[in-house]
């Protein structure tokens, strides 16, 4: 599969899927051995890994995510994606700005993700002009 298309199914499987906590629809574009680096500091190892880390970081939510995602950067076999999140943790607005950086094997799915994110509390916009061509608008918010 050619990056540019991996890449986007990704990212919109991403915006569909993190809004309604489909943990399945995120891992099944994870290669068996993929490794998924939610920080450089917290490695999850293959699909289960990955499952695993999902599952932690969802059950925080009290809500649904309003996500977005920019159009990825590719080169090669590599990918950067861009994305905005708004999160709710016990009711209360927290926004997550970050770059997930990919790489694909041939088949498309994902060997390696590593996530790169800032944290802060309350509901900011994204800034202007970075999401307006996003790949997916599903769970959108500005």
């Amino acid at each position: 599969m050619e990056t540019r298309e991996a890449a986007r199914r990704w990212a919109n499987a991403w915006a569909d899927a993190w809004p309604v906590k489909d943990v399945d629809a995120i891992v099944a574009l994870q290669a068996e051995d993929g490794d998924h680096w939610a920080s450089m500091f917290r490695p999850f190892r293959g699909r289960a890994g990955l499952r695993s880390y999902l599952a932690e970081a969802f059950a925080e939510e009290s809500r649904p995510a309003k996500v977005r995602f920019a159009e990825p950067q590719v080169d090669g076999d590599a990918a950067a994606v861009e994305y905005w999140a708004v999160i709710y943790v016990k009711d209360q607005p927290v926004t997550i700005s970050g770059c997930t950086l990919l790489r694909f094997n041939e088949a498309g799915l994902v060997a390696e993700a590593r996530d790169y994110s800032h944290v802060k509390e309350g509901h900011h916009a994204p800034p202007a002009g970075v999401f307006e061509d996003s790949p997916s608008e599903a769970g959108s918010t500005t």
